[in-house]
């Protein structure tokens, strides 16, 4: 679904990813790994079309998108829900899951994608009317979540999910994920919750300083000793 061959980007004249490959097929979950710094961050910003690579190829199913604005990105399937939820905290929950529908073609479905959403998170139907900035940490991933799915993607890039949350909310967020990849969607992770990650995902890769260092089929690599000392503490 997703190939990403040879890329390198820039901020200015500091380079700060180095011959990046990787790939997502249909209808399973790939983590990317790695300590802050490592370059997560400005890969996803590549990937969406926030920062441009100055080499390599992106092609999201067969067709190529490095280049593409991001809302177009967007458009062809791909949703981005970022770290730190960014939400709009005088909105209710209705009117921030709304805006992750603001494409002409999704608009019309939103009644529907938005029953599909609150099916998805119940405690969200509840919370319809509430003001996001009164919402626990949890409800908040959740809105963020459902915003993101409001665009009905078939890869979603989910950005540190588990940050702040309890270990029995975050429980539920990864049975979430597991259950989306369960109906079909690609999912791309990004967290530092190692253990938990690599416990649901298919295959990872492990970034570090800008390049991949790492992969391969997520069992295989939890039994890897470089990952067990160095993200497990093992």
């Amino acid at each position: 679904m997703l190939d990403v061959s040879h890329i390198d980007a820039f901020y200015g004249r500091i380079q700060a990813l180095w011959d990046i490959s990787l790939t997502i097929g249909e209808a399973e979950i790939v983590a990317l790994l790695g300590a802050n710094g490592a370059g997560k961050t400005t890969l996803l910003s590549t990937l969406t079309g926030l920062l441009p690579s100055a080499s390599g190829r992106i092609e999201f199913r067969g067709r190529r998108i490095d280049g593409l604005r991001p809302h177009a990105i967007v458009e062809l399937g791909i949703s981005h829900i970022p770290e730190g939820r960014r939400l709009f905290p005088d909105m209710s929950v209705r009117e921030n899951l709304e805006m992750g529908a603001y494409l002409r073609r999704l608009w019309k479905e939103k009644e529907q994608t938005i029953e599909e959403v609150y099916q998805l998170f119940p405690i969200l139907r509840e919370r319809q009317g509430q003001l996001t900035s009164t919402l626990s940490g949890g409800e908040q991933q959740m809105v963020a979540m459902g915003r993101g799915l409001m665009s009905k993607p078939r890869l979603c890039i989910i950005d540190e999910p588990s940050s702040g949350l309890a270990p029995i909310v975050v429980d539920e967020i990864f049975h979430i994920i597991k259950e989306l990849r369960d109906r079909g969607m690609a999912i791309f992770l990004i967290e530092q919750n190692v253990q938990q990650t690599l416990e649901i995902a298919d295959r990872a890769y492990v970034l570090e300083n800008g390049r991949i260092v790492m992969d391969g089929e997520s069992k295989k690599l939890l039994q890897e000793e470089r990952i067990r000392k160095s993200y497990l503490g093992l």
